[in-house]
């Protein structure tokens, strides 16, 4: 695994399978989508779960929160959409189940093992996610603090923050 292994356990803190997991994955989506590490938003991820293996996708293949192409659609699973933007491909890698190893026979499956062995490749259910826009700030009229557009809340006429902002329930 090498020099970018080792990138990923310092950026991450420890080595782990759950790392391993996002590690393998990310090498699988770049042979797959025949791509190296992002600059900006070329490659995206949109990760079904928040665990470990996300910093290795984070390292890898340059997907990041703050440049907008690591999205989370929470769905605690193991799997990950892939989508490079200048060719249109994508791939969703879901990770299969290890039945019948141990601990720590499945840790160094996810460690050394074959990453072709490791994923079941399928088509992502979603179009390739839109470039990260930027956005007016607004200031919350109850807070004062700055707030930008797509967050910003309309209440009683003020725009306000989502903190502040009170849902009209009736107690439902």
């Amino acid at each position: 695994m090498g020099d970018l292994w080792e990138k990923c356990v310092a950026f991450h803190g420890h080595a782990c399978g759950g790392l391993a997991v996002g590690f393998q994955a990310s090498l699988y989506a770049q042979e797959l989508l025949d791509c190296a590490r992002a600059a900006d938003e070329e490659i995206v991820c949109v990760s079904e779960n928040d665990a470990c293996g996300v910093d290795a996708i984070q390292v890898v293949l340059g997907c990041t929160v703050g440049k907008g192409n690591l999205i989370f659609q929470m769905q605690g699973k193991n799997a990950f959409c892939f989508y490079r933007r200048d060719t249109g491909k994508s791939i969703r890698l879901v990770l299969r189940g290890t039945p019948e190893k141990t601990r720590e026979e499945r840790l160094a499956w996810l460690m050394h093992g074959d990453y072709h062995e490791m994923f079941d490749v399928k088509e992502a259910a979603l179009p390739v996610p839109e470039k990260a826009r930027i956005f007016k700030t607004y200031t919350c009229a109850l807070c004062k603090e700055r707030v930008a557009e797509s967050h910003a809340r309309l209440q009683n006429g003020e725009i306000v923050c989502g903190a502040c902002f009170s849902a009209y329930t009736r107690g439902l």
